[in-house]
């Protein structure tokens, strides 16, 4: 229950965002009517609602930039090791250098 509860606060929270970034107009068309109760009961009316949404346009271009070029080389360096032994367990090897 606490998980649906959950799901429909974050869908709120989501909505007002939106709402509030112009992501999401919402406007009532038509208001509300409750059915008038006689001995039978003639139908009520549901609001209408004209929802705009906004886009969000993604592409690319082509531009010249400067671009920094690396140059690799091969060095022996000291690096850290680890070795985990188990309690009881006979010792791994180290891993070999490839």
């Amino acid at each position: 229950m606490r998980a649906i509860l959950v799901l429909i606060g974050l869908a709120l929270l989501a909505v007002v965002v939106l709402m509030a970034i112009g992501m999401i107009r919402i406007e009532q068309q038509q208001g509300a009517s409750l059915p008038r109760l006689t001995v039978g009961a003639e139908g009520g009316q549901l609001p209408k609602f004209k929802a705009e949404t906004g886009s969000v346009g993604i592409g690319t271009t082509n531009k010249t930039v400067q671009v920094p070029t690396v140059e690799m080389t091969n060095k022996t360096v000291a690096v850290p090791e680890i070795q985990v032994k188990q309690a009881g367990a006979s010792p791994t090897p180290a891993p070999t250098a490839q």
